[in-house]
């Protein structure tokens, strides 16, 4: 294992494909979050033949550790274990710990890919924001999967309808929160991205604005709150949901709708423009968790220089330069803005027989 010090300024992790550059990253993510943010499996962050995958990260005074240890038959799930200074703690508790934004390749995908990848975006930025939220994510996810199985084995006359009873307030307590957080969060939004449009694209927003629309499969109606239009949506499907035995309205059907102008860009915007609003989208992240307590999120990308113009890179640079830490990869130096490289901290990843290893940098140091 490798203990690596990292300064400020931006961190520069070059090397070929599959050398570790990624898992580097998800290293970062896995501290962060408690989770990786490319698969759902913990038993897959386990290098093949190992036994346990460990991160620790050092934060200031804040050490935090996430360690996951194979389990299972096949070997392919994981448990997992975070401590923060020793203490076990839960997933959620991590929230706020150590924020970061996250621009990768599969975010390419995000205005025109699926509503999931959008869901998960907004959920993540708002447990960025609040704990509380994490807490109601986590509820609904376990209400949800309780009142699915619950409607299968009505469906099936196995169960009594009235046991819905239960199971539906919880899901409205925690759903109508996730929605009403949802919709504050992307009001907030608004400015920062507007802002961070007309920087990368003026031309663009000079014509239209940007803009993100929450897309719910319970809108509200007047004088209704998100729980009401919730609770109106499910008894108007009631029996819908029993024929298909699982939850048909709620927060995790739900979208967002990238808009310039009133037209949806997943239709109608070229894939240049695409990628403007997804940088756009990023940015006003940076500025919204920065604005939140005046802390600058910690910035990852994910070898998507090669993904830009020159002159979407140049906007990508200065704000780069601005923030306290960044890492980016890259697979060739070459992808990179000569005034990032000026300015960044080179490490190079080589892939080894225990592992990939870092090289360069101001401290690499050797840990048994």
């Amino acid at each position: 294992m490798e203990e690596t010090v990292f300064g400020a300024g931006p961190q520069i992790v070059w090397g070929p494909n599959a050398a570790g550059k990624t898992s580097l990253l998800e290293a970062i993510v896995l501290v962060a979050w408690g989770r990786s943010h490319r698969t759902s499996s913990d038993g897959e962050l386990i290098r093949w033949g190992a036994e346990v995958a460990r991160v620790e990260g050092r934060l200031g005074r804040d050490v935090i550790e996430v360690a996951v240890v194979r389990a299972g038959a096949t070997g392919t799930s994981g448990r997992k274990r975070i401590r923060v200074n020793g203490v076990s703690r839960r997933t959620t508790s991590l929230a706020g710990l150590l924020r970061i934004v996250v621009f990768a390749p599969e975010e390419m995908l995000l205005v025109a890919g699926s509503p999931s990848l959008r869901r998960a975006a907004l959920d993540q930025l708002a447990s960025e924001r609040s704990p509380i939220y994490t807490n109601d994510l986590a509820t609904y996810a376990r209400t949800l999967q309780q009142r699915n199985s619950l409607l299968r084995a009505i469906r099936e006359e196995s169960a009594p309808r009235a046991e819905l009873r239960f199971w539906d307030g919880a899901l409205l307590d925690a759903g109508g929160a996730i929605v009403a957080e949802r919709q504050r969060l992307l009001a907030d939004l608004a400015e920062p991205l507007a802002r961070a449009h007309a920087e990368i694209a003026p031309e663009e927003a000079a014509d239209a604005a940007l803009t993100v629309r929450y897309a719910t499969n319970a809108p509200m109606q007047a004088g209704e709150s998100a729980r009401e239009a919730l609770a109106r949506r499910l008894a108007e499907t009631a029996d819908k949901e029993v024929w298909n035995g699982s939850t048909l309205v709620g927060p995790h059907r739900d979208d967002l709708v990238f808009e310039q102008g009133g037209r949806d860009l997943a239709s109608f915007a070229s894939r240049g423009q695409q990628r403007t609003a997804i940088l756009a989208f990023k940015l006003a992240e940076l500025d919204l968790l920065t604005e939140h307590d005046g802390r600058p999120p910690l910035l990852l990308l994910d070898d998507v220089f090669s993904e830009l113009d020159p002159e979407r890179r140049s906007h990508l640079v200065r704000r780069i330069a601005g923030l306290p830490q960044a890492f980016v990869t890259t697979t060739t130096l070459d992808d990179l803005d000569p005034a990032l490289r000026a300015i960044g901290t080179t490490w190079e990843v080589r892939a080894g027989p225990s592992g990939a290893r870092l090289v360069g940098g101001p401290a690499v140091a050797a840990r048994p």
